[in-house]
């Protein structure tokens, strides 16, 4: 199928013969004679690339060049300027803007098709790019997840054995007992599941910026009311009610990210707190707003790590498991700072072994 171009310029002249010259090279060509009519026809026709002219009545192609990449549907479509001899020097504005290149007016076939097959260079790069980002991710999915099922099952299986074999023996508290475990291993298997699919879905969305500009377009209300909902019900889960203290909470404000990634996000950073600390000591989380950012910190007295584990950080990586059950396959982090980094935020670790860890992240603010 051949490629489809979009040309916006409000000469007649320059729409006919450049029009004509494009389709002379196979390309399927859409034409606009304002600013307006390009991007209404771009979020249509959804062209492989944009080509525009800078000086326009009504909107200019400043205008245009930031409705493109405003908009989730088209804000990755290349865009090339056409600019007369005299603007050249305003380009950099237009590059600033979101324009991926420019032409000069007059332009040669010569010129115009070296800018063009420029652009495809460039898709072409960053999908050999993302594909083998996806391959490096599917190795390590194929290589952590088979041993992840294959320790939770050998527990599942264990208890239900436990139960077979000893059926005449058992007490019904015993049976209880062991009926609860099994129920938890089921638990542990479904976050595993789910943890495998959402980072595969986050590891996605890092390739693409339509995706990223739908997800700072959501909002959470009021974050620090569910940041004390969520704290309660990850202590509870590790009977550390009490343990977790919010400090100084901010309240009637909003931040971008939507409610269930926050959650998430949170919810990952609370258990692994509770994961790698003693019951009864102390977890604290501190927020405060820094430059329009809600920052937040979470501390813990646990078991901290070493200068050389803090610079192998990275998805998968487990540490000191024959000291500390794991639970999970230590990806729950990753998400964590893959949420954060995809909403324009900043996360900072400090950690001393055998002294506890800070995990400090900022989220943007919502203005209002």
């Amino acid at each position: 199928m051949a490629k489809k171009i979009l040309l916006i310029d409000d000469s007649e002249f320059i729409l006919d013969s450049t029009s004509t010259l494009l389709m002379f090279e196979g390309y399927d060509v859409l034409t606009a004679i304002d600013g307006q009519l390009g991007i209404d026809t771009a979020i249509k026709e959804l062209p492989d690339l944009i080509i525009c002219d800078v000086s326009m009545p009504g909107l200019s192609g400043y205008d245009v060049v930031t409705a493109i990449r405003a908009n989730p549907t088209t804000t990755t479509i290349p865009f090339i300027f056409l600019t007369a001899f005299t603007e050249k020097s305003k380009m950099r504005e237009g590059m600033d803007k979101g324009a991926d290149d420019y032409i000069t007016k007059p332009f040669t076939k010569k010129e115009l098709v070296a800018a063009i097959n420029s652009q495809w260079k460039k898709i072409g790069n960053v999908e050999t790019k993302v594909a083998a980002k996806v391959e490096t991710v599917g190795k390590k999915l194929n290589y952590a997840l088979p041993h992840e099922f294959r320790t939770v099952l050998s527990q599942l299986l264990g208890n239900a054995n436990a139960i077979k074999n000893n059926i005449n023996d058992l007490e019904k508290d015993d049976i209880v007992t062991i009926a609860d475990e099994m129920i938890q291993i089921v638990y542990r298997l479904n976050r595993i599941t789910d943890n495998f699919l959402l980072f595969t879905k986050l590891e996605n969305y890092a390739n693409s910026p339509a995706d990223i500009n739908i997800l700072r377009q959501a909002k959470t209300d009021e974050p620090c009311v569910m940041m004390n909902d969520i704290a309660e019900t990850v202590s509870a889960k590790f009977s550390r009610l009490g343990d977790v203290e919010l400090l100084d909470p901010v309240f009637e404000i909003a931040i971008a990210i939507g409610s269930d990634l926050f959650t998430k996000l949170v919810d990952e950073l609370i258990d692994n707190a509770c994961k790698f600390s003693a019951a009864g000591t102390k977890i604290e989380i501190i927020s405060k707003i820094v430059n329009n950012m809600l920052q937040i910190s979470i501390s813990d007295k646990g078991i901290g790590m070493t200068q050389e584990q803090l610079k192998s950080i990275g998805a998968f990586e487990q540490f000191q498991r024959e000291e500390y059950e794991q639970q999970g396959v230590g990806i729950g982090l990753s998400i964590a700072r893959k949420i954060i980094e995809l909403h324009g935020g900043t996360n900072d670790i400090k950690s001393i072994k055998d002294g506890g860890t800070t995990i400090t992240f900022t989220l943007p603010l919502i203005k209002a």
